[in-house]
């Protein structure tokens, strides 16, 4: 049994990795700002902000694995006088204090939650994003993760913590918000959509599916000093995900063509270019390198990851 500390616990993706660390049998402690809707058995620690000046001796404590998903989030419309500087502030300078005290606590391994943005904010062509591309993050908020993957690279080679990077794409599941609720209720609405001649291929991911690599990037031997990207496993074009999520709500899917360019000029004039971006630019992953060192199979597809959030949203509507 370990003793996990995962930052950011009581979010999207930390309140079930929190659970399927307990399912796993080990002892979890959350750093939080809050203790509300943690699973029964965790361990909360009340952690204020997080930047460079955080104090985490109280949270790292008898940990051996940290699991670090806190972050200031990509948003779509910043309000900060200079979202760089905040930016930088949480996902930097929080990151490397952390693993610099975590590295002094005795931790044996961090694993950083990063970002595909890391990579770029689009695919061209047959391409797929690898761990081997050189990194060209295009926003604020992928400049910030970059700078904290290096920061932590050099602190794993100045101490004994080893750090595991892990750049997933689109995350889904259970407690999604932004575009993919958006794009959850208007399918429910039946709305029309002009998404019919979306060719694109996007790779996404299950909530689910993320937080079982994190647990094996977490623990596997092989894992030590390494990045990795990860994915469903199947690309999806926008006009086949509208289907398949219609599907799984017991909808008629609703898409007409529409020019991309077109659309693409309206959303320019309107403040929406990157929206339109995401529904019609492509971005996809090889995560061969996950599944070939560490023997990862995703445990949920495609089909049952939106299934389980189509169910989600359902019991949303009802409550």
């Amino acid at each position: 049994m370990n003793r996990f500390l995962v930052t950011g616990a009581n979010g999207f993706v930390g309140k079930p990795l929190c659970a399927e660390l307990l399912r796993q049998g080990h002892a979890v402690r959350a750093a939080v700002r809050s203790s509300d809707q943690l699973p029964d058995g965790v361990e909360a620690v009340t952690i204020g902000n997080i930047d460079g000046d955080t104090d985490w001796t109280e949270a790292l404590q008898d940990v051996e694995r940290v699991i670090h998903l806190a972050a200031r989030v990509h948003v779509m419309k910043d309000k900060a006088a200079d979202p760089l500087t905040e930016f930088l502030r949480v996902n930097l300078h929080g990151s490397e204090n952390l693993a610099r005290q975590a590295a002094r606590a005795g931790v044996k391994r961090l694993v950083y939650v990063s970002s595909i943005k890391v990579n770029g904010e689009q695919t061209l062509g047959r391409h797929s994003y690898t761990e081997q591309d050189t990194p060209a993050p295009k926003d604020a908020y992928g400049v910030s993760k970059w700078r904290a993957e290096q920061a932590l690279q050099r602190i794993a080679q100045e101490t004994k913590l080893e750090v595991v990077i892990v750049r997933p794409p689109l995350v889904y599941g259970p407690g999604v918000k932004g575009n993919f609720i958006n794009l959850l209720a208007a399918i429910d609405n039946e709305i029309p959509l002009p998404l019919a001649g979306a060719k694109n291929n996007r790779s996404l991911l299950y909530v689910g599916n993320l937080v079982n690599a994190l647990f094996v990037c977490a623990t596997h031997p092989a894992a030590n000093g390494e990045t990795y990207l990860v994915r469903d496993g199947e690309d999806i074009p926008t006009s086949l995900l509208v289907k398949k999520i219609a599907a799984a709500l017991g909808r008629k899917p609703r898409c007409f063509n529409f020019s991309p360019g077109l659309l693409r000029a309206g959303a320019m004039v309107l403040g929406r270019s990157a929206q339109v971006d995401r529904l019609f630019g492509a971005l996809c992953v090889n995560d061969e390198k996950l599944r070939n060192e560490l023997d990862w199979i995703p445990p949920f597809t495609l089909e049952q990851g939106l299934r389980i959030t189509a169910d989600w949203f359902v019991g949303q509507r009802h409550e």
